[in-house]
């Protein structure tokens, strides 16, 4: 059925059958019950898009999102949806992959779809330079575009970020206070969080003397082949072979729960005993950290507080109240310690 099949069956007007859907106050209420009771009976789904060139909004959200195999980035696609649709908001989701040129022709993709608002889900949206970011302007001149974990000074987009330097810096403290001397850290991405991360660690060493040099910084890159993540025994394999080089390290300080779960099998491998020999800590803090064995020390950096944050400020900006909304929110990570560290 379809709103013409509908105007025949009642003998209104197609225009009258599209204001009842709508909720408009100019039809008479003997016309709009029965063009409700024959969509009731012939199961008519009016088509959100259709109805959408008529109203001012869609309500429908778009969601870009680089890699739904990712965990952290599944995770808050899941979080987001939930919130979207609590609201009263459909979804479009769109996975870009790393490419560039990809992301510019998902971005127009859904644009084209009449969405209300784009949600830009992980750091890796953020490039280096403002032309690559310049596809993010362009649609900001559109509908409200929101980033979750990344951040850009551009108007009418609104970041949600964790504090990752922070975060990443204090547990490295924490490491060195604990007596671990010769901290080694595993990372997977040069995206605008990863950056920040890997910031944080530096400074903190440096803060405490340790010089930072390629014994104690191991990029694993991100993918394997396929396009799935990284497993962890290639992080395994990547530190057991910086420690047949000669390099030598007490712990492991990973910006992934999945690298850091590379370090533990690493030491079990070398016979290491753990936290004593060699202490772990991973970030994002997801469900892994309880199947590792010992269970593993990990950064929370609170995602779902982010991604209810991204969707209510949307809200408020919906609701034309966009001035009360800052453009750059950030949270602050929690440490949750487990078994493999000792923090003292």
């Amino acid at each position: 059925m379809n709103i013409y099949d509908i105007s025949r069956k009642t003998g209104v007007s197609t225009a009258t059958v599209s204001r009842v859907i709508n909720g408009s106050s100019s039809v008479s209420e003997k016309t709009r019950r029965k063009v409700l009771d024959a969509i009731e009976e012939y199961g008519y789904t009016p088509n959100v898009f259709a109805r959408g060139l008529g109203l001012n909004t869609m309500k429908t959200v778009g969601i870009l999102c680089a890699d739904s195999s990712d965990p952290y980035l599944a995770q808050a696609v899941y979080c987001v949806e939930e919130h979207c649709r609590k609201s009263g908001y459909d979804v479009i989701l769109s996975c870009t992959g790393y490419d560039h040129s990809l992301k510019e022709r998902q971005m127009d993709s859904l644009l084209s779809k009449r969405v209300d608002a784009v949600i830009l889900v992980g750091s890796n949206y953020i490039e280096s330079s403002d032309d690559l970011n310049m596809y993010i302007a362009k649609a900001a001149k559109t509908v409200p575009v929101m980033i979750i974990n990344g951040s850009i000074n551009v108007p009418n987009v609104y970041c949600t970020v964790c504090d990752d330097y922070s975060a990443i810096y204090e547990i490295t403290e924490k490491m060195i206070a604990s007596g671990k001397k010769n901290p080694l850290y595993i990372y997977n991405s040069e995206s605008y969080s990863g950056m920040q991360k890997l910031n944080g660690f530096r400074n903190a060493l440096a803060r405490n003397g340790i010089e930072v040099g390629s014994g104690n910084i191991l990029f694993v890159g991100s993918r394997k082949p396929g396009g799935k993540s990284f497993p962890v025994n290639v992080v395994k394999a990547a530190v057991a072979e910086l420690a047949a080089a000669g390099h030598r390290f007490d712990c492991a300080i990973a910006s992934d729960d999945i690298l850091a779960v590379g370090a533990v099998k690493y030491a079990n491998a070398a016979g290491l005993r753990i936290p004593e020999d060699f202490a772990v800590a991973g970030y994002n803090n997801f469900d892994l950290c309880e199947c590792c064995d010992p269970e593993l020390t990990s950064v929370d950096n609170r995602l779902d507080v982010l991604c209810d944050h991204c969707v209510s400020s949307l809200m408020t900006i919906f609701s034309g109240s966009e001035s009360t909304i800052p453009k750059h929110t950030m949270f602050s990570g929690e440490i949750i310690e487990r078994g493999t560290t000792n923090f003292r």
